[in-house]
């Protein structure tokens, strides 16, 4: 919403029907105002730093919070049906512009233009802003009730909440929004996470030079309607002609069997399936490096598009990976893979389908516009307390589901987690490993308490706000583990709290959680809780076992070489 370089801020505009309904009847006309003074204090539309520093009952229509500081970066647009005349309203119909404060700046009455917001109609409102010039206009349906300039730049961040708010305090008011639109435009060059990129720039010039070519070849003039009905007779001779060969060579084999064709079942759109390569090919333009979203150890990720519109992610393993130890037998990993994509919960990401012949193996997964928790935890952004812990109750949802189903995880890091467009976290990217031991349930035994462990240190970085091993700190704090358990024994673990938060996070809740996350790292036979236990601390609202004054001495008893099971982080022990 502004460019950090210049000051800019962004031009947008929205569109939104709404309706107001009050408990008592709505029809009796007041004299004064043209309109009854009962009821709640209307909504607003609103452009904030955070979701969760609103919430101020009553005539504050929930712009603001008890923890607001006065320098609070907020602007509203407030369709006020409450005369409140400490805050300076007109009357209990207006329109009001509020920048960061709860006295508008600027105020229209809405009954000069014949408008009464509590009649139980269906209102549409327009706010159109452009911030180049730094005008606003505001439309109430097909009027216009202010145009003007505004400069909204001092109270605007880089990143912004935009929504709506309202409340009711001691009045009773039901506020319906029927519709919403909203689009912006900004000149910033946004850090992270975007999608303004060089690769999409590249993409756009490409699809501009096929749109180019396409609109270059659609002026030439089309063929002669002569020739096209020579084609079509010349097709439909060969056609028939082809049936009458075929039926007289049938009848001539007399000892033929005429088999029924084979009628292929209707499957569910969405039921995982096997891919073909080349379908993978096509949806991805043949691998093209401009698909590539990234790589790790196992194989590179692509975006894709599927001709049904869908858009996906796949995993192409590589084949050094494939001809490893642990991704030898293709087939137990496509069972693994098979197993996987029947598991259906909110937080774990839905498998597509799988593609495999003699050279290729990959999985196809759903995408997530919001890419994954990473660019957003570590990025410019910096993500409130109550997303962050959101983030980490749905992971250990999936975590738990699948403990529950007797599977585990195997790969369970922050670049695993992707944010949907509601923000909800989902889980994927599934390790996929393969034990070099014939024992399955050794196997699942070992896997799910690898992603505890790994869900303990996940817990920290969301916490802190930080990787697990950071180059760039000084020596005592590069290691996220260890420096969380010294913290822990010198009773500091408020130092674990990422600063960029400020002053509203929930300090006790965030070490809380903290304290979760360490107690998933403990030894197993020492207090390790399973998933469902996890599940349970982190409802907030029962005690949790204490902590061990120390940290532990080994935190893994299965050697990495040995099973493949764990990382070299999850298997070492503590410096």
């Amino acid at each position: 919403m502004l460019d950090p370089l210049t000051g800019t801020p962004a031009s947008f505009e929205t569109t939104f029907s709404f309706q107001f309904s009050n408990s008592s009847a709505e029809s009796h006309v007041n004299s004064t105002d043209g309109y009854n003074n009962s009821g709640g204090s209307g909504l607003a539309f609103i452009v904030v730093p955070d979701e969760f520093t609103v919430g101020r009952p009553g005539p504050w229509l929930a712009m603001l919070n008890d923890a607001c500081e006065d320098n609070y970066k907020a602007v509203a647009v407030e369709f006020d049906t409450r005369h409140n005349p400490e805050f300076g309203d007109p009357n209990d119909n207006h329109v009001g512009i509020n920048l960061g404060s709860i006295i508008s700046s600027t105020t229209v009455n809405a009954s000069d233009v014949g408008v009464y917001l509590k009649d139980g109609l269906i209102h549409q409102a327009k706010i159109a802003y452009n911030g180049s010039r730094s005008w606003m206009e505001v439309s109430l349906g097909s009027k216009t009730i202010f145009s003007g300039s505004l400069d909204l730049s001092p109270f605007l961040n880089e990143y912004m909440f935009v929504g709506f708010s309202a409340s009711t305090g001691n009045m009773t008011q039901i506020h319906n929004v029927y519709s919403w639109n909203f689009t912006s435009t900004s000149q910033a060059s946004l850090r992270a996470p975007s999608a303004e990129t060089c690769e999409s720039k590249l993409m756009e010039q490409y699809d501009q030079g096929v749109q180019s070519s396409a609109s270059h070849s659609s002026k030439k003039e089309p063929p002669n309607s002569l020739l096209i009905f020579i084609c079509v007779m010349a097709l439909a001779i060969a056609v028939f002609a082809s049936l009458f060969y075929n039926g007289r060579r049938r009848n001539n084999q007399t000892k033929a069997v005429i088999l029924p064709d084979k009628r292929q079942r209707p499957r569910p759109p969405n039921k995982p399936r096997r891919f073909t390569i080349s379908e993978v090919s096509s949806a991805t333009r043949g691998f093209h490096e401009y698909e590539i979203l990234g790589n790790d150890s196992k194989g590179i990720y692509y975006r894709g598009k599927l001709p049904n519109g869908c858009q996906v992610a796949i995993k192409r393993f590589s084949a050094q990976f494939l001809s490893s130890q642990i991704g030898l037998d293709r087939r137990r990993l496509l069972k693994q893979i098979s197993t996987i994509s029947r598991v259906r919960h909110p937080n774990l990401v839905p498998i597509r389908g799988w593609c495999q012949d003699n050279r290729e193996t990959m999985v196809v997964y759903d995408s997530y516009p919001n890419g994954s928790l990473d660019k957003w935890l570590f990025g410019a952004g910096v993500l409130p307390w109550t997303r962050r812990l959101k983030v980490v109750k749905d992971v250990a949802d999936a975590l738990s589901f699948l403990h529950s189903k007797q599977l585990a995880h195997k790969n369970m890091k922050t670049t695993s987690v992707f944010l949907d467009v509601s923000f909800r976290a989902v889980l994927g990217d599934f390790g996929f490993v393969l034990s070099s031991t014939e024992s399955q349930r050794f196997e699942a035994t070992v896997s799910q308490k690898a992603d505890v462990f790994e869900f303990g240190i996940f817990v920290l970085e969301v916490v802190s706000g930080r990787g697990r091993l950071e180059s760039e700190l000084r020596q005592e704090e590069r290691d996220l583990l260890d420096f969380a358990w010294r913290m822990h024994e010198i009773d500091e673990k408020a130092r674990l709290v990422d600063r960029r938060m400020g002053s509203m996070v929930n300090l006790e809740q965030a070490i809380r959680v903290s304290e979760i996350g360490l107690l998933c790292t403990l030894n197993e036979n020492k207090g390790r809780p399973c998933m469902e236990e996890a599940v349970e601390f982190l409802n907030l609202d029962g005690p949790i076992p204490e902590l061990p004054p120390n940290r532990p001495v080994s935190l893994f008893p299965y050697s990495s070489a040995n099973t493949g099971l764990c990382t070299g982080y999850s298997c070492t022990l503590f410096k």
